[in-house]
């Protein structure tokens, strides 16, 4: 009965040290936001520097698991290559060994002090009380540790078990049951944090240990592997890259351990700290080794999956330079502006074919779509707000404003079509069933609309600047039509599906207003309303930034 009372409450701590340690990463990942997208997608070429970003990043939000997917979705979205996320996969398994540290050092004892001082801050108003919950996280994850060490403290009377633990087992085995659990908990620092734990309790031996963090790296993949099925192929070779990383480690390590796993001791008399000593020494030498063979590391991937094609063709973004001439910014962002005009076509298409067809697939591809528009315009954003600051001449300066408020109409025109969307997902929470006329209403709306769509392309694309409104005036009249059909829907109280139609045509008028105020600023882009001097830009107006 005593020994229940024990296993109890030391699961019950193990759960909480769990909860803490999610709601932890959870705060960071919060408080950081879009920063922290930016400080994973800032490793570029250079691989080193996305090791250290991973290390560092994963050191604040305690989960190597997190790190791996963050990077896999933004693989997915476009904003890192293949290539370039690697580093930062080898960094994540450097940056989770300072949960070891801490505890093998014995600092968790600050925990009730750290608790106390995150309470505070979260309760008070006051300039950093943003940070007081992951403060108070931060040291409830300790906290709890320490809960566990004290409710193993009488199993050390324990004879039986503790031969069973001390006893060198087979470390295959060991391995094996790190994996599992670490899969299972997805969380290699939970792992790494009780084998220490049991360890300095004297419950397991230190043969023992060693394979079992060893085994924790191949499971903590699990999540990333789950992550991947729903990515592009790029994504899925950067999930499978960290699987083959971390077994790669266990399989260089595992003949090392056989031959001198006795020996671990020597890094430090007491076994808690030799085995967070070995722990940072298997993940910084297997980064490091795998950091030697990228090159291959990554042909081997692209062997294994493929060269394949993403689903969908990723915009170049714009990259600012100081030292690029004023005439070579004008001519990447006139070029990227259809660009991402027929992006935008692209994904109208999508979300009305989503709306009409109700085929998971393409409601998927459109969420990606827009998702990734939506990063786009951060992007750009940023982009402009660095480069006007850059501009001195007066008529470069009303050129960038002309440039900059077509790109404000562009995502004016994605905002709309984002609507669109809502409108489908309110559709598919709310299981409408929408009717044949409807659907029939939808596809012929869209149509008309797409229609002006590719007037406004051929406009932008063609020599043939041959005047848009006969399409603009097609589809304004298809919506008066059917903006009078719905009037005698509704006389219907059994026609639940109208509601998500009149939407969908409050969305598309305000879309094709939208269409033709980017049409009207391209048609007078070339001249001044003001002078009718070519090329002198039109007046600024408030931009999106």
């Amino acid at each position: 009965m005593e020994n229940l009372h024990i296993l109890m409450t030391a699961v019950t701590a193990i759960i909480l040290f769990v909860f803490g340690l999610d709601n932890f990463s959870k705060e960071i990942e919060k408080i950081s936001g879009e920063q922290f997208r930016k400080s994973l997608g800032s490793a570029t070429r250079i691989p080193i520097v996305g090791v250290l970003i991973g290390a560092m990043v994963t050191a604040f939000i305690q989960s190597s698991s997190a790190t791996s997917v963050i990077t896999i979705s933004l693989v997915n979205a476009g904003v890192l290559s293949f290539k370039n996320s690697i580093g930062i996969i080898f960094g994540s398994n450097v940056g989770t060994t300072i949960t070891a540290q801490l505890v093998a050092f014995k600092l968790t004892s600050f925990a009730p002090l750290i608790i106390i001082i995150g309470f505070v801050l979260s309760v008070v108003r006051m300039r950093f009380s943003i940070f007081g919950r992951t403060i108070f996280y931060f040291g409830f994850v300790f906290f709890s540790l320490n809960l566990i060490s004290s409710s193993l403290q009488p199993l050390q009377n324990n004879e039986v078990l503790i031969q069973l633990l001390t006893q060198p087992q087979n470390p295959l085995y060991a391995i094996l049951f790190g994996c599992l659990f670490t899969a299972v908990v997805q969380s290699s620092s939970v792992t790494t944090g009780l084998a220490i734990i049991f360890t300095q309790q004297g419950l397991l031996g230190l043969e023992n240990a060693v394979p079992l963090i060893m085994g924790a790296n191949i499971g903590t993949t699990a999540t990333a592997l789950i992550a991947m099925f729903s990515m592009d192929v790029a994504a899925k070779k950067t999930a499978l890259s960290h699987f083959l990383f971390n077994l790669g480690g266990v399989v260089i390590f595992t003949p090392l351990l056989l031959m001198f796993g006795d020996r671990v001791s020597e890094l430090n008399p007491d076994p808690a700290i030799a085995l967070a000593y070995f722990h940072l020494i298997f993940n910084v030498a297997t980064s490091l080794i795998f950091l030697m063979l990228i090159t291959p590391f990554t042909r081997l991937v692209d062997v294994m999956m493929g060269e394949g094609k993403m689903d969908f063709e990723r915009l170049d973004l714009p990259v600012y330079d100081k030292d690029d001439e004023f005439s070579q910014v004008k001519e990447n962002l006139d070029g990227g502006m259809h660009k991402l005009f027929c992006f935008l076509k692209e994904n109208y298409s999508l979300v009305t074919l989503s709306i009409e067809t109700n085929y998971q697939g393409v409601y998927d591809a459109a969420d990606k779509r827009i998702d990734y528009v939506n990063f786009v315009k951060k992007e750009y954003m940023s982009y402009f707000s660095r480069i006007i600051t850059a501009v001195d001449e007066e008529h470069q300066s009303r050129e960038l404003m002309r440039i900059i408020n077509q790109y404000d109409y562009l995502f004016q025109i994605h905002d709309s079509i984002n609507d669109l969307f809502h409108s489908k997902k309110v559709i598919k929470e709310k299981f409408v069933d929408l009717k044949s006329d409807v659907l029939t209403m939808v596809r012929e709306l869209s149509g008309k609309t797409l229609g002006l769509f590719g007037a406004i392309d051929s406009y932008l694309s063609t020599a043939d600047k041959s005047d848009i409104k006969p399409s603009a005036a097609e589809l304004q009249e298809h919506i008066d039509e059917v903006n009078k059909d719905l009037l005698r829907m509704f006389a219907d109280p059994l026609r639940h599906d109208v509601g998500a139609l009149t939407n969908f045509i409050t969305y598309s008028q305000r879309l094709k207003d939208k269409l033709l105020n980017f049409y009207e600023r391209k048609k007078v882009s070339g001249v001044s309303i003001e002078t009718g001097v070519p090329g002198s830009g039109v007046p600024a107006e408030k931009v999106f930034f």
